[in-house]
């Protein structure tokens, strides 16, 4: 007769084993996430710092520079990332894997061409302290949000409302030009950003299902890895702000 205690132990086995299949897979598909975000950001900063180099010469634009940043080009410069933000949020269900990433590369390529301002704006020192300083501080709260066992939902839901009013202070700052705005506007700006890496890894995290094929997978990963990325690129930005030593 075959003992109770026999199939306890089996089925602790087989939880045990299925949850080290999940663990393994989990870690595989966010470590996916981090590196397509990390390339993301690797084509941003080369794209910026190129397009530096050809177009801010001592510390004047050149003519390459005054075409993308003082001709009407510049509103193609500026909005042509946001539609390209727009177009793989609602499409990528519709893409395949290698289309998607594609068009992401392209999108980080397009987004380091409209930050190549900065180095017109800032000391190149600056800038990279600022973004070793936004990589430990992205990294720690993208942590906090990968173990964290609260349920970070809610406040999701207060920071996108606060996303909201940022845009439109910042829209309206934009013809008031005020300094004092500004600050505010940089300063609610990392509070809200460093929420989001830390709500959006976890909602990142709770998207993983074993079950999913590797398209769906995919797709998931590159979503994911998109949302980390606009995280760090609007905190390095806001601390900047802060941090930034002006030309």
């Amino acid at each position: 007769m075959a003992n109770p205690r026999d199939f306890q132990m089996r089925g602790q086995q087989a939880g045990v084993q299925s949850g080290a299949v999940i663990d393994e897979g989990l870690r595989s598909y966010m470590l996916r996430v981090y590196n397509l975000m990390a390339m993301g950001l690797a084509i941003t900063g080369v794209a910026a710092f190129a397009t530096s180099q050809m177009a801010i010469s001592g510390g004047q634009l050149t003519s390459f520079g005054q075409l993308i940043f003082m001709s009407p080009l510049k509103w193609v410069v500026m909005l042509a990332p946001l539609a390209m933000v727009f177009f793989l949020s609602f499409r990528i269900n519709k893409m395949s894997v290698s289309a998607a990433q594609t068009t992401f590369w392209i999108y980080s390529a397009m987004v380091g061409l409209s930050l190549a301002s900065i180095f017109l704006v800032f000391t190149g020192q600056s800038i990279v302290q600022t973004f070793f300083i936004t990589a430990a501080s992205f990294g720690a709260l993208s942590l906090w949000g990968y173990t964290t066992k609260r349920d970070l939902t809610g406040m999701g839901s207060f920071l996108f409302m606060g996303l909201i009013g940022l845009i439109i202070a910042s829209v309206v700052n934009i013809f008031l030009a005020s300094s004092a705005m500004q600050f505010a506007i940089s300063a609610i700006g990392v509070l809200i950003f460093a929420g989001l890496t830390a709500y959006d890894t976890q909602q990142i995290k709770s998207m993983y299902y074993e079950g999913d094929g590797s398209e769906v997978a995919g797709r998931k990963a590159i979503m994911g890895a998109l949302r980390l990325y606009l995280d760090f690129l609007n905190l390095f930005l806001f601390l900047l702000q802060f941090l930034g030593n002006r030309n």
